[in-house]
């Protein structure tokens, strides 16, 4: 029918560019694809080549960075498993203990803004018999409990040096009182108080028995008392005789 003839030939080149169209659509895709997938791989390929750079310059930074160790020390204890444990702790406040049992005094000082320098040069000038210690509150308070250093519990604030003295007290303080003069740390580290038979003294009272003789001090009086009873003794035997009664009475007095 011309009619059909018509129209079959007004619909066959709209088919045929609607094909063509689709055609060159798919020829951009795919071009645009391929064109991507290249530009992936020319990435991996430079990635892949400069792989070994990245690891050697990795290797080479971690080389040069220092380990990071901790120090510790025989004076502040450092902060181990096993010391922060239960039995660490019940074996520390097993050596305070014994320490309290052989000490007649005790005294306590501020234990910051010491260096581990100074802390050991301290240790050092102390004289035999005396042990210098940082310690926890905590363990101080269960150590004392029950001992004749239990008043010392009324001194826990802060941060706490220790000094556990056996036999020469007075030489003890005036050792830390030089050692605060040399290091000029008088004003922040004066004794904070400490224990003598269980009386509890302040920081006063700690200082007036450091003006006690020390032990060497009355060795030294008893050793130049000794030394001068000869002495006596033969300037009495030389008195002359209307004197010598005299002289007897007065070497007792001088004795006495």
């Amino acid at each position: 029918h011309p009619l059909n003839d018509i129209v079959a030939i007004n619909q066959l080149p709209t088919n045929t560019t609607s094909s063509a169209s689709k055609d060159r659509s798919s020829y951009i895709v795919d071009k645009n694809h391929n064109k991507k997938q290249e530009t992936n791989t020319a990435i991996m390929v430079k990635s892949i080549s400069l792989l070994p750079l990245v690891v050697a310059g990795a290797a080479a930074f971690t080389a040069q960075q220092p380990m990071n160790t901790r120090t510790t020390t025989s004076l502040y204890g450092g902060s181990s498993g096993y010391a922060t444990s239960r039995a660490g702790k019940e074996e520390r406040v097993a050596t305070i203990k014994g320490l309290l049992e052989t000490s007649e005094m005790i005294f306590t000082v501020p234990a910051n803004s010491m260096t581990v320098q100074e802390s050991e040069k301290l240790r050092r000038s102390m004289p035999e018999g005396t042990t210098v210690s940082v310690i926890k509150n905590t363990l101080m308070n269960r150590a004392v409990d029950g001992t004749e250093f239990d008043s010392a519990s009324t001194l826990l604030k802060g941060a706490h040096m220790w000094f556990f003295i056996e036999d020469d007290i007075s030489a003890t303080i005036k050792a830390y009182s030089a050692f605060l003069k040399e290091t000029g740390k008088k004003e922040t580290h004066e004794i904070i108080g400490g224990v003598l038979e269980s009386t509890a003294y302040d920081a006063k009272g700690v200082d007036a028995i450091g003006k006690l003789p020390s032990k060497d001090e009355l060795y030294a009086k008893i050793a130049g008392a000794i030394k001068a009873v000869p002495t006596k003794v033969a300037r009495v035997i030389k008195a002359p005789g209307s004197k010598l009664a005299r002289a007897i009475k007065l070497a007792g007095e001088t004795k006495e």
